[in-house]
């Protein structure tokens, strides 16, 4: 009878391990999303540097006693540029959205919001990424929903638009707007 080496059924215990990661990972509820380190806690702060032609973000605006939504962008974003029709309707409905604008440059960001409209009540910037980084933001669009005191409701990764945002925001914020 021949001796089985353990280097022998190293390839198998690595393969198995791989399918058990996989089948974790499929398995999630939402597979495709990083878990935020921020929902449940307090929000961190936001940079005050600030876009010159528009007011800048105070600590203030968190925490503030209303739900507050905090929106990642930049204005070389395509899907930033998607969503920004919902955020001036949400906007004009009363919701107060500040955001940061990051990994970009002042004139496009600012061109960006003057030739399309100015949905935030502060606009932060951000053009090292520093905030995102504070935040845990992969890449904008990222939009964050803030409890009144200030603490990290929910995380929503991507664009504003489509089935996902109905089915997972918007109920996530009329929640948030309904305590």
């Amino acid at each position: 009878m021949a001796k089985v080496s353990p280097l022998m059924l190293a390839p198998i215990g690595i393969f198995a391990g791989f399918v058990a990661l996989a089948a974790v990972g499929m398995f999630r509820d939402n597979p495709r999303e990083l878990p935020s380190t921020r929902v449940g806690g307090i929000a961190p702060e936001v940079t005050e540097e600030s876009l010159i032609a528009f007011p800048g973000v105070t600590p203030e605006m968190l925490g503030n006693g209303q739900v507050t939504l905090v929106n990642f962008w930049a204005s070389w974003c395509p899907p930033c540029r998607a969503e920004h029709p919902k955020l001036l309707e949400m906007a004009a409905d009363g919701v107060p959205i500040v955001g940061v604008n990051f990994r970009d440059t002042e004139a496009p960001a600012t061109q960006y919001l003057t030739d399309d409209g100015n949905p935030f009540v502060g606009v932060a910037f951000d053009p090292a990424g520093r905030s995102a980084i504070e935040w845990g933001v992969t890449a904008p669009p990222e939009t964050f929903i803030i409890a009144g005191d200030g603490t990290v409701l929910f995380r929503y990764i991507g664009p504003l638009i489509g089935s996902d945002y109905e089915n997972r925001f918007v109920p996530a914020l009329n929640e948030a707007l309904s305590k």
